[in-house]
């Protein structure tokens, strides 16, 4: 009898994670879906899954929901870096306090809760991490700049990772989405709005503000379901792919970035944004 794979997702509140854990669980997997809103992840328990709080930017937060996880199963054979959320706005109107707190979720939450779970991977000589990042980290556009900086760092940070933890049987796993119909779209319109709707930056912050909220009110962007079924093929694999392109743009975006060079790609997402 083969033995169940426990899987960790960060962020499960809403969006991917969710859909993450919905997926896992429906697979068979015993799935521990974290995240600060917990009253939010109540669908989840009914289907099965752990349900813990977890704050990346808290140390005890996080030492907790490992030690709770391993207290229980004895090891974590999965952990789905999820967690992460963007916030917009022109670089001179971001508060320095908030471009910290945005590389604290985005890259020093998901380095030390990937600190705390290898060890137990290496010990087991096995494990999948996938860190889930975005379009964004190969690319950029307007009034991103913290959140494609924390993006691109993980691009780096992963593959590093990656050479780093073979040897020891783990593999690192990148998935690159495109525009997902998520909560996160609104919430950075939303912020980019209040962080440079006024001011030296206002004219084209507010066009961009309004073009991604009216971006996720229509039908193009991809459901998050997708990126869920995505992620379950890279942990239910021997050999994963280093990197999974899926969604709405992401193929194309970073097609066009790589190989029409950076004044081409200025102009087009310039019209674009």
């Amino acid at each position: 009898m083969e033995i169940k794979k426990i899987a960790l997702i960060t962020g499960a509140s809403s969006g991917i994670g969710k859909e993450t854990a919905i997926k896992l669980i429906e697979k068979g997997y015993v799935v521990y879906g974290a995240a600060r809103r917990v009253d939010k992840m109540k669908d989840l328990e009914e289907k099965g899954v752990h349900v813990l709080s977890l704050d990346v930017t808290e140390e005890k937060s996080m030492q907790n929901c490992v030690d709770t996880i391993i207290e229980r199963e004895k090891r974590i054979d999965i952990l789905v870096n999820n967690a992460g959320y963007g916030f917009y706005g022109a670089v001179e109107d971001v508060p320095i306090d908030e471009a910290r707190r945005q590389f604290e979720v985005n890259i020093f939450g998901l380095a030390r809760l990937t600190q705390l779970v290898l060890p137990y991977m290496r010990e087991q000589h096995y494990g999948k991490i996938i860190n889930v990042s975005s379009m964004g980290g190969k690319m950029y556009t307007p009034f991103g700049s913290w959140y494609h900086a924390t993006k691109h760092a993980l691009e780096g940070f992963s593959d590093c990772l990656r050479l780093e933890v073979k040897p020891f049987g783990v593999d690192v796993i990148i998935v690159e989405p495109g525009g997902i119909k998520t909560e996160w779209g609104p919430i950075a319109a939303e912020n980019l709005k209040k962080t440079s709707g006024k001011g030296a930056y206002s004219r084209t912050a507010v066009k961009a503000a309004e073009k991604t909220a009216e971006l996720y009110r229509g039908s193009q962007l991809t459901d998050p379901k997708v990126i869920a079924n995505t992620i379950y093929r890279a942990v239910s694999v021997n050999k994963p792919k280093r990197r999974y392109v899926k969604g709405y743009m992401a193929k194309p975006a970073i097609f066009m970035r790589k190989w029409f060079g950076d004044a081409f790609f200025d102009f087009v997402i310039t019209r674009m944004a």
